[in-house]
């Protein structure tokens, strides 16, 4: 329910309405506008308790919402969200490319990824310090020594820097270091994750799981947007169809439909849905042409040592050729590629 008050409502007003709220176990979120504050109203909300809040001579118009997600729900937030990392911004009508190896390897191989980027003027780089795994027995990241690197690459290149959390007790340490951090396909419904990445002020990218339904897919952002973080980014990755020509599926409608049904910006990671580095760049051309307000693209600077990821990574000169080809698409879409 969304409690939309009269202009210039004083504020003793509303703290008497937010306090009524919390008297019926609900949870208000307070957004103030130019002339007006509006209420968000979390929680099993009655017929009977928006009619008793319809009758308060402060209130000019109470709106129900009748999707499940509350928060990312364009009822909610009509304007879109613009999620600012760095001076880098996403959502706000531009492509932007954030490229980078699958893991932190090395200081050496770290840091000819961010010349790589910073030679073609990619300002985000990806790379994780934690790895999730199939098999125990594959490369696991280098954990915080990882996390080290990745700081000191952006102290020496100015380039901003994410990476993927895995564990709730990494999150303060990360967010010390990193500019963004990444949930996984894997750990898009570990709820207690979700919940400790809604009390940081760092923005989080969250990646569709494999197997999620768009619903699901957005009620996972909410838990993050509910625990108070609203620098939510979605990105579909592909999620797992019968099809084995490639790695996974990558859903393009649901770019589309994220656009429509949620107020938060959307990317996508060709790489993670092809699983073939021939396949990036027409999925990437896809993924512009249905909307998406970045990507996500796994590059290396020598592919064929890489640890993780391997076969799906760009080699330097296919990472130039990419965004060669992207610009012309975006300007073509009244867009510009970042």
């Amino acid at each position: 329910m969304i409690i939309v008050l009269k202009p210039n409502t004083p504020r003793e007003e509303i703290n008497e309405i937010s306090n009524k709220l919390k008297e019926r176990s609900l949870k208000p979120v307070e957004f103030d506008g130019v002339e007006r504050t509006v209420i968000h109203v979390l929680g099993n909300v009655t017929d009977e308790t928006a009619n008793h809040f319809r009758s308060f001579n402060c209130v000019e118009n109470i709106v129900r919402i009748l999707k499940p997600f509350k928060l990312a729900s364009k009822e909610h937030h009509t304007q879109k969200t613009v999620v600012k990392i760095g001076d880098v911004s996403i959502g706000n009508g531009d492509v932007v490319m954030i490229a980078g190896p699958c893991s932190v390897e090395s200081e050496e191989q770290i840091m000819e990824a961010a010349e790589m980027l910073k030679k073609l003027d990619i300002k985000i780089m990806r790379a994780s310090a934690f790895k999730p795994r199939t098999s125990p027995y594959d490369f696991q990241g280098l954990g915080i020594k990882g996390l080290k690197l990745l700081k000191k690459v952006r102290e020496k290149t100015g380039i901003l820097v994410e990476t993927e959390i895995m564990d709730v007790r990494d999150v303060p340490i990360a967010a010390e270091y990193v500019d963004v951090l990444r949930v996984g396909a894997r750990n898009m419904q570990n709820f207690d994750l979700l919940k400790e990445l809604g009390k940081i002020r760092k923005p989080v990218i969250l990646k569709r799981g494999m197997s999620a339904t768009i619903n699901e897919f957005v009620m996972a952002a909410e838990y993050i947007l509910y625990h108070g973080n609203k620098d939510v980014i979605l990105c579909e990755r592909g999620i797992r169809t019968f099809e084995t020509a490639y790695r996974n599926t990558l859903d393009v409608g649901a770019i589309a439909i994220l656009k429509n049904l949620t107020h938060l910006p959307v990317i996508a990671d060709p790489s993670h849905a092809a699983g073939n580095r021939e396949l990036i760049a027409p999925l990437s051309k896809a993924a512009v042409a249905a909307g998406a307000d970045g990507l996500l693209i796994e590059a290396h600077p020598h592919p064929e040592k890489a640890l993780s990821d391997a076969a799906q990574s760009l080699y330097p000169e296919q990472l130039e050729k990419l965004m060669n080809e992207l610009k012309p698409l975006c300007e073509a879409l009244g867009k510009k590629l970042a």
